[in-house]
């Protein structure tokens, strides 16, 4: 039986910076290569040498365009990668858009900090001169004697579960899975007769509130905020998180369930995948593909401002209350987003509405967590805004549907390795995985090297 080595560079111990090598024989493949994020110890390792050699590597395969999964790619290209990369074609799409804004944030971070950047505009050009749109279930021969397929993940535009077949064996990266039924996005297809299994956990110990309640708490926040006369401040991830709000408070304007409130786009970035997000309808659902052709402009309504200029950006202070202020970063660890929170957590009137993942560290993280004075900019603020929580938007499974799509592969699983997540929602998911499915599951620690065979 032929044997091959699974090294978990990244995304093990961690959320962030997924980062797995396969090497069979004298081939060698990575599933993602992204960032980490939190801590600024976590920020400082992005510029510390890959445990491998990136010219040494054949192939590259990429689940979808977040930073965490994508944002080191550039690098690895200057420091010797050549071979190819495959995605989807939105997620390449996506990628060059997120690596421009990530090139020009390490540009004026490194010289804020007068260090050199991790990588430059150049870099990018060449990544993307290697990268390879393939569609979802087009089996590609990838060398190697390795078959790959992608399959719908749900999680964000063009996201897909990496499928990779050799020798009748079959090994499966989830990446990141989507948080379905979506209101947008297709649901996350079923995979069978899997071997192996590398998943998510992220939100591995703990489930959401369904749809009905999660829109619920965000028409209310919308309400309380035109009742108080004050502002709503919503740190949104640039992809999908920003396109699921719009997309629901455009329901809530067009139903009348709310009365209509200036709400302010403010992300170049977010504004770009949203324009995006038009090319790419067929990645859409039935429900919502039908809404379009009946001419919804789904994430259009009256008085929703699109600010990309910094003028614009500068003039939602100006605007009266009550509004509406969606803005990166979703952990508000940059972006504009700090400017009103900076300028708009003081008041108790406002409230600040999280509604993603906030990582170990990030300043969102502190806030959720119940801080009452918190630093932006070198100044202290205190928080006296409310602040609520909502995990419903979130757009990963919970702990109840990961394991569901493990069982789908139960009869075939020799083992699942639980990643991206943290340590103590990766165990409780590898014990739950053990406990109702029978099946072995482990949380690997970054840098171990297991063998398989494939």
């Amino acid at each position: 039986m032929s044997k091959a080595k699974l090294t978990f560079a990244g995304g093990a111990g961690t959320v962030t910076g997924a980062n797995f090598l396969l090497e069979s024989d004298d081939f060698k493949l990575l599933v993602d290569c992204g960032l980490e994020q939190g801590e600024e110890f976590c920020e400082r390792c992005n510029f510390d040498d890959f445990i491998y050699d990136p010219a040494s590597v054949d192939v590259l395969i990429i689940t979808h365009a977040h930073i965490d999964h994508i944002g080191r790619i550039p690098r690895l290209v200057r420091d010797g990668f050549k071979g190819v990369i495959y995605s989807t074609p939105s997620t390449r799409d996506i990628a060059e858009v997120m690596f421009a804004d990530s090139v020009r944030i390490l540009g004026f971070k490194a010289k804020e900090e007068k260090t050199e950047p991790l990588y430059e505009a150049e870099d990018v050009v060449k990544t993307m001169g290697l990268w390879k749109s393939i569609k979802y279930h087009e089996e590609t021969d990838i060398g190697g004697g390795f078959k790959l397929n992608l399959k719908d993940a749900g999680h964000i535009l063009g996201s897909a579960i990496v499928e990779l077949a050799r020798n009748g064996k079959k090994i499966v990266f989830t990446g990141d899975l989507g948080n379905t039924p979506a209101p947008i996005l297709r649901d996350t297809e079923k995979i069978e007769g899997a071997d192996y299994m590398l998943i998510e956990s992220v939100y591995g110990d703990r489930n959401h509130e369904d749809k009905d309640e999660r829109n619920a708490h965000l028409k209310k926040a919308i309400l309380d905020t035109q009742s108080r006369n004050s502002v709503l401040m919503i740190p949104a991830f640039s992809i999908q998180r920003t396109q699921l709000l719009l997309y629901e408070i455009n329901n809530f304007v067009e139903d009348k369930e709310i009365e209509e409130i200036p709400v302010y786009l403010d992300s170049p970035l977010a504004i770009k995948v949203t324009n995006l997000y038009g090319k790419y309808l067929n990645n859409f659902n039935e429900n919502v593909q039908k809404e379009i052709r009946e001419g919804d402009n789904i994430f259009e309504f009256p008085k929703l401002a699109f600010t990309s200029r910094v003028e614009d950006s500068k003039a939602i202070a100006k605007a009266p209350s009550p509004k509406v202020v969606i803005a990166g970063s979703g952990m508000s660890m940059g972006g504009r987003i700090l400017h009103h929170e900076k300028k708009y957590l003081e008041d108790s009137k406002n409230i600040l509405l999280i509604v993603g993942y906030q990582a170990v560290g990030t300043l969102g993280r502190k806030i959720a967590d119940g801080a009452k004075e918190v630093v932006i900019f070198d100044e202290k603020v205190n928080v006296r805004a409310e602040v609520r929580v909502i995990h419903g938007f979130s757009a990963h499974k919970d702990s109840e549907n990961l394991v569901s799509f493990v069982e789908d592969s139960a009869s075939t699983l020799k083992q699942v390795f639980v990643c991206m997540g943290e340590p103590k929602s990766a165990s409780f998911l590898a014990q739950r995985i053990r406990d109702f499915l029978d099946v072995p599951a482990i949380v690997p620690n970054k840098g171990d090297v297991i063998e398989i065979e494939l």
